[in-house]
């Protein structure tokens, strides 16, 4: 399977037998200056409605839009609810964590996580080969606590998101942080990165994406 990050929160990730899935599709903004989403899907993920997470109307084809536990194509979509802040929602809502298996390997996306995860949160999300974490803050959980999450969920890869980039100006800290300290970082200069089962790194590896759009 492939994971190509095309910005933000928003991740194409395809199958060996083409099945593709887009996670929160973001629309272009102020200060939000990735590029137009023209992918096609079958599914369409959405951790919560907000603008940069939910531009499902960009995404190509005819996809089936997930915000829960779904079953779409064969691929069995299991949706986490947790918070989009550290008071259980009160300032910025719900968010759903998904998790699903393409491939043999199990990819847990956690949209824009607001807080550490509970015992029962961790227990559901059960075992994760690949993490799509948000380090940037503010909005989201920062590097501590993205760290905290890693510690909690401990994914064989970690991929970051939702950080200051030259293409996104919202009041959110770049990657740096969140990688201080810390070995086993490889920095693609690529947008897009493949896995297999059986193939994945025995000790925890980072993986910094370049932006597609």
């Amino acid at each position: 399977m492939k994971i190509k990050w095309l910005g933000h929160a928003t991740f194409l990730i395809t199958s060996d037998t083409g099945i593709k899935i887009i996670t929160d599709p973001y629309t272009p903004a102020e200060k939000l200056h990735y590029g137009e989403i023209k992918e096609s899907a079958d599914i369409v993920t959405v951790s919560h409605d907000h603008f940069d997470h939910s531009n499902v109307a960009s995404v190509r084809g005819n996809p089936e839009v997930v915000k829960g536990t779904a079953k779409v194509k064969g691929v069995k979509l299991s949706g986490i609810h947790t918070y989009h802040d550290e008071a259980q929602g009160q300032n910025r809502g719900s968010n759903t964590i998904f998790c699903f298996e393409v491939d043999g390997v199990k990819v847990c996306h956690l949209g824009d996580l607001g807080h550490q995860l509970t015992d029962k949160q961790v227990v559901e999300v059960g075992e994760v080969d690949i993490l799509l974490v948000p380090v940037g803050g503010f909005y989201t959980i920062d590097a501590t606590v993205a760290n905290k999450v890693c510690d909690q969920l401990k994914p064989r890869v970690v991929i970051p998101m939702h950080f200051k980039t030259d293409k996104c100006d919202l009041p959110i800290s770049g990657v740096d942080e969140f990688l201080s300290g810390k070995k086993d970082i490889s920095w693609l200069d690529a947008s897009e990165v493949e896995f297999k089962s059986g193939e994945l790194p025995a000790n925890a590896q980072i993986i910094v994406l370049k932006p597609a759009l």
